[in-house]
């Protein structure tokens, strides 16, 4: 077996090939239909399989991975049947969800999003009825995520995510005249199902059998039931807000609802890179380490290091070099320059969350190893009333990127408000190491992103590809010098992590 870290090497590197490959597809998009009530009404429809994406991959594995982990070892054989009735279960039930889904579609997508625009609202509920119909087999590839993941089988399921995107590109390109927008939905559900036949394919290898059962061990049923309405409710809660901002986006008119999907797509890498990879690890060891004490608040600490010391820079970065890059990812065809302005200005109001949101998964998911899930559900119901809240006053005096200020400032709280709950069972000394960490961090992104800052202006006329081939290794090697006068454990830890990476490719 590969160990945990060269495996989660090779998840970064996947992470990142699957991210880029979500350019792409984002590209054509922009390319083929630039920002129209098409791509509005698409981005609203898939809303609801990204609900169910953090409904399974966020409550269902919150709750699922520390249970199986730890009965496991003590009944392998019993669990793995328990897991599979969880699984058939999960699957019969999506089913009847698709049927209602596709049947209410027409009355609960305009009722959800508002006052849309006629053609974007006739997109948006002939794709989620699509979407629908494939349901259970969304919920089915996100469960299976799960289970190789208990077994520390984490490169399938980025191969099963890749599989989506190339699929879901490849249709956009060849059918795209006949099937309009709607060939990226056809795309990314047969993409998802050759990822449910690898998925398979890699959990067999570890000695699993799919059995044809619905029953459950009754402990562990009801330990799982116990657990998982305030984990699933949580997941839930963070996408009534996505829907909320969505609601208000789509009633400002045509294109809000794009810009912000695109910035949020770009600032959406580095904290996607890093819960598929670093966070899915550390979550594992959370959970095997949960009655350890020193070593579970040590792989704590080790996971907020390595997010801040890898997710600050890129966002400060971003600020500077956030519009050429925008500019040349998507600045062609129908996506004209004003639009990249429109999205790079709600960019900079998303990239508080690079940094919330890495540091939000090793947070929540230390309480969920803690099995702290209903004080999570209650945090994240908060959130519901201060999105709304803020969207309403902010929408008049800051336009649609005040929607994206809403969402930073939500990611900051829940941020805040978990951690104090974790710090709860720590040490007395572990919140004072925290804020080391978050000053020195601090320290050093300053002294990185100022330089750039005024460095920026004088390559600001060059095509959006040099000014990136400039600033991004100017920025990488501020950092490092910053990081060797001002943060030397940080610095010790970042080369710990370059030769390690090494020695795993070696």
């Amino acid at each position: 077996m590969m160990s945990l870290k060269k495996t989660a090497l090779w998840l970064g590197l996947l992470a990142l090939v699957v991210k880029l490959s979500g350019f792409l597809r984002e590209s054509i998009i922009a390319y083929q239909f630039g920002v129209s009530s098409y791509t509005d009404g698409y981005l609203l429809a898939f809303s609801f399989i990204t609900l169910v994406i953090a409904m399974i991959a966020g409550g269902f594995n919150n709750v699922f991975l520390p249970m199986y982990v730890k009965k496991r070892k003590e009944n392998p054989e019993q669990t793995d049947q328990s897991a599979n009735g969880v699984m058939n279960v999960t699957f019969l039930l999506f089913i009847v969800i698709s049927i209602i889904g596709f049947i209410l579609a027409p009355w609960f997508v305009p009722l959800i999003f508002g006052n849309m625009p006629l053609l974007t609202e006739e997109t948006a509920v002939s794709i989620t009825q699509f979407f629908f119909v494939f349901m259970s087999f969304i919920a089915l590839t996100s469960i299976l995520d799960s289970y190789l993941q208990g077994r520390r089988v984490f490169v399938p399921s980025q191969i099963a995510k890749l599989l989506q995107t190339i699929v879901g590109v490849a249709f956009a390109l060849l059918f795209s005249e006949q099937w309009g927008i709607a060939s990226l939905a056809y795309g990314f559900m047969v993409g998802t199902i050759l990822g449910i036949f690898v998925q398979f394919f890699y959990l067999y290898k570890t000695d699993y059998r799919w059995q044809p059962v619905l029953s459950v061990d009754k402990e562990f049923q009801q330990s799982f039931l116990v657990l998982l309405a305030p984990a699933l409710l949580s997941s839930v809660v963070g996408q009534i807000n996505v829907f909320v901002n969505k609601g208000f986006a789509s009633g400002i008119g045509e294109g809000p609802v794009s810009y912000l999907n695109y910035a949020q797509l770009l600032s959406s890498i580095p904290h996607t890179i890093y819960a598929t990879t670093i966070a899915v690890i550390i979550f594992t060891l959370l959970a095997e380490q949960v009655n350890d004490r020193k070593s579970f608040q040590n792989t704590f600490f080790s996971g907020m290091q390595i997010s801040l010391l890898t997710l600050s820079p890129i966002a400060a970065g971003l600020y500077v070099v956030g519009e050429p890059a925008l500019s040349f990812i998507y600045e062609r065809g129908k996506f004209t320059a004003e639009d990249t302005h429109h999205t790079y200005i709600a960019l900079i109001y998303y990239l508080p969350m690079i940094v919330t949101q890495g540091m939000q998964y090793i947070v929540a998911k230390a309480m969920y190893a803690q099995g702290k899930t209903k004080i999570v559900f209650r945090i994240s119901v908060f959130t519901i009333a201060i999105n709304v809240l803020l969207n309403w006053l902010f929408i008049g005096p800051f336009g649609y990127p005040g929607l994206a200020l809403t969402s930073s400032l939500v990611s900051l709280y829940y941020l805040t408000a978990c951690t104090i709950f974790v710090y709860k069972d720590f040490d007395k000394s572990e919140p004072a190491r925290l804020i080391g960490l978050l000053v020195r961090t601090a320290i050093v992104t300053v002294f990185m992103v100022l330089p750039l800052y005024f460095i920026r202006p004088l390559v600001d006329e060059w095509y959006s590809l040099w000014q990136l081939a400039i600033l991004v290794p100017i920025g990488a090697i501020l950092y490092v010098v910053g990081l060797f006068f001002f943060y030397k454990d940080g610095f010790r830890k970042l080369l710990s992590m370059i030769r390690r990476n090494r020695s795993s490719l070696s």
